[in-house]
């Protein structure tokens, strides 16, 4: 079958999206060669797939570069999909441990996970993205805010790739652990002390400089 065109949602032509399509049925017409539904099965999931690899790498150009991957391996093994699972769950699977293997890779080259590239292709802090804009924000409490924030961040860096990504979907992307242990081809058990490791770890690095 023809190979679908995958395009970046900031790229796409258009933003509207009509009613949603049976996964199922999408499925099995990908399955016969129908590039139209593979297609259509993307404009389902591209805007969470995408939010999900930016979100975990810090990094809207490797991020997009993921979600590019992510579906590319999706419709290369799509005649092996044999609905045992979702397409949500396998689509995140495949997604989530690209991620993984990109943390790894970061994190073996000891790069700082608290920075990231600016659309001009210099680093910045992604802290400097979460300016604190309530009225009561004094200088005194911003400063305060900020060092909170790198202080989480370099506490998330010390957490191993798997225990950042566990800690990360069930925390800031609010995943049930059945959900995570699903995506990372795992038992529920392993998830729920791959987190406890992760909050226990992280506790004990706040703890340091309270």
């Amino acid at each position: 079958m023809d190979r679908p065109v995958l395009v970046p949602l900031n790229q796409s032509a258009s933003g509207s999206r009509g009613p949603r399509v049976d996964d199922s049925a999408l499925i099995r017409e990908a399955q016969q060669g129908n590039t139209a539904a593979f297609e259509e099965l993307v404009r389902q999931y591209d805007r969470a797939v995408l939010r999900l690899a930016v979100h975990l790498t810090g990094s809207q150009e490797d991020g997009q570069d993921i979600y590019q991957e992510a579906f590319l391996r999706a419709y290369i093994n799509l005649a092996r999909f044999r609905f045992e699972c979702s397409f949500y769950t396998w689509i995140y699977r495949i997604v989530t441990n690209l991620c993984l293997d990109y943390l790894r890779k970061k994190h073996s080259r000891g790069r700082d996970l608290s920075t990231t590239a600016s659309p001009e292709g210099e680093q910045e802090d992604m802290l400097h993205r979460v300016p604190d804009h309530r009225p009561s924000a004094s200088p005194e409490h911003s400063f305060a805010g900020r060092e909170l924030r790198q202080c989480i961040v370099r506490a998330l860096s010390q957490l191993s790739p798997r225990e950042r990504i566990v800690f990360e979907l069930k925390h800031y992307h609010g995943m049930r652990l059945r959900t995570v242990a699903g995506m990372l081809n795992t038992t529920e058990g392993t998830i729920k002390n791959t987190l406890f490791r992760a909050t226990h770890k992280l506790r004990l690095r706040l703890a340091e400089v309270r």
